[in-house]
């Protein structure tokens, strides 16, 4: 490969999957080969990995029960075995991150990764890249996949796609892409999702592996993970052989055959000190909701309940996982802590572990059950007075980090004309803390948009008049720094037509009172 083409590869998929699959794991829990070893010798596994009657495997089950380590597992075992004779491309959608949620996503991710392990295959990209400048959208993807999938040195190929159910934008066209392409008898594809009706009926005729059925499979499973979470604790906490045997009988009676609702006990008992654990145990209901509602309950109770209970609905409105410095921007620091910030709130976040998860330096929500609870609790305005309200704290807290941390030439290039692919970021890098309030200040606007004091921000002296008489020609250089200029383009497009369609309705609100 040349220059050239490890560009365009760039510019199609920049990130490595196989760093998001270890974040994932790291995220859920240790994967373990006798968590997951039961679906290599399950008869619908195998007739689908052996036969040829069936090319698509649909994995389906409630949340937490594995859905996500089973996929890691059988992408680990897929590795070790088909070497470089075949090729294995995966991907993981995740609702609550924008780049991870979309079929758009999807496609770039799975062919970035057959062409890093088929070079060859690059030349149905750069075909279409040396003659149009935007090769990005999805039916343009669409068209190169195919023309991967008819040419005659494709490699045998596994494609693997875990939680359909979290890619919201594409999710029809992904579903018939799949199907259209089911016949092909050298790409075999393995999917999960949850039991629903909807998915179902796009792939009734595919093979399918439910985790309900295979009840007993997974509740041998769960109990193979409760005996690792229970060797980690007692190793941890140095409990006798009393308290261990009571904690491990509350976790087997309780768990449902969820992965889930064990992982976020242990983590508990792992994080905090008892002098009895065994009572604590009583406070552990089983079901998920139930916990969650317990877990809510515990933070309401804390010392800090107020400024956790923010931190929470914060992260239930983000538009994507945020980095502890982008969210110093939309939390109100206690004036004592103002010296080490970021220690208090990396603090305050482990006191929100049951729904919250710190990796990297970015916060993530647990799991979508998790952020779908805490939806419905901010709807009944249980965590929160109101979700327009965060949503406009966010907006006018976006709009100062703007105008405060925006200059001309952030990053001392000092030439207008300096190509892209030079430069070097600075260190420490003026944008660290900016991205989050740059890329979604007008989302959060929109949502917002009816609260009265919202439509201050459009008279003179404003912030959004000052945005874009101050900042907007700034704005423009950090995205394009961050190399998603289209982004912000795509966001203001929005506003515009957002605020026509309000004008239209206001104009026409008005005339029916004539």
């Amino acid at each position: 490969m040349d220059d050239q083409d490890r560009q365009v590869l760039n510019k199609l998929w920049r990130s490595d999957p196989k760093n998001e699959k270890k974040r994932i794991q790291n995220t859920k829990g240790d994967l373990l080969k006798d968590v997951y070893e039961w679906i290599l010798s399950n008869p619908d596994f195998k007739r689908w990995l052996d036969g040829q009657e069936h090319r698509i495997l649909w994995i389906r089950g409630d949340p937490g029960k594995g859905k996500t380590m089973l996929l890691c597992g059988i992408i680990d075992e897929l590795q070790l075995s088909i070497g470089e004779s075949k090729l294995l491309s995966f991907f993981f959608c995740q609702a609550t991150d924008p780049r991870l949620n979309n079929a758009t996503a999807v496609l770039r991710c799975l062919i970035r990764q057959l062409i890093d392990q088929q070079p060859s295959l690059i030349s149905h990209l750069r075909k279409k890249a040396d003659k149009y400048q935007d090769i990005w959208s999805w039916y343009d993807l669409l068209e190169i996949f195919t023309e991967f999938v008819e040419d005659e040195r494709l490699k045998p190929t596994f494609l693997v796609i875990d939680g359909l159910d979290e890619c919201g934008d594409g999710l029809t066209e992904l579903f018939t892409m799949i199907m259209e392409h089911s016949s092909c008898p050298k790409i075999k594809w393995v999917v999960s999702s949850r039991n629903y009706a909807s998915i179902h009926e796009q792939l009734s005729r595919a093979a399918q592996l439910s985790l309900e059925l295979n009840a007993q499979s997974v509740s041998d499973a769960v109990e193979h993970y409760i005996q690792h979470k229970m060797r980690q604790l007692t190793q941890r906490k140095m409990w006798n052989s009393e308290t261990q045997t009571i904690v491990r009988d509350h976790l087997t009676q309780n768990s449902g055959g969820t992965f889930l609702w064990v992982a976020l006990v242990c983590e508990h008992l792992m994080k905090k000190s008892f002098l009895y654990p065994t009572t604590q145990m009583k406070l552990f209901p089983p079901g998920l909701d139930a916990l969650y509602e317990r877990m809510l309950q515990r933070v309401s109770e804390s010392d800090g309940k107020d400024f956790c209970l923010r931190i929470i609905a914060l992260a239930a409105m983000l538009y994507r996982p945020i980095t502890l410095s982008e969210l110093l921007h939309f939390v109100e620091v206690p004036e004592d802590a103002r010296d080490h910030e970021l220690d208090f709130l990396h603090h305050a976040i482990v006191l929100c572990g049951s729904f919250l998860v710190i990796r990297e330096d970015t916060v993530y929500i647990v799991h979508q059950s998790a952020k779908e609870f805490l939806d419905k609790k901010a709807a009944q305005k249980e965590i929160s007075s109101e979700a327009e309200e965060i949503h406009f704290h966010v907006f006018s807290k976006s709009m100062d980090a703007i105008s405060e941390g925006l200059v001309r030439d952030v990053y001392g290039l000092r030439a207008p004309g300096y190509s892209i692919d030079q430069v070097r970021c600075p260190v420490p890098d003026p944008l660290a803390t900016m991205q989050y309030a740059c890329v979604y200040w007008v989302d959060h606007l929109i949502e917002c948009y009816s609260r009265t004091e919202v439509y201050g921000n459009f008279n003179d002296g404003s912030s959004v008049e000052t945005f874009f008489c101050k900042d907007y020609l700034h704005w423009l250089e950090a995205l394009s720094l961050w190399r998603i200029l289209p982004t912000g383009i795509a966001s203001i497009l929005k506003l515009r037509n957002y605020l026509e369609v309000r004008v239209v309705v206001i104009i026409n609100n008005g005339f029916l009172l004539t």
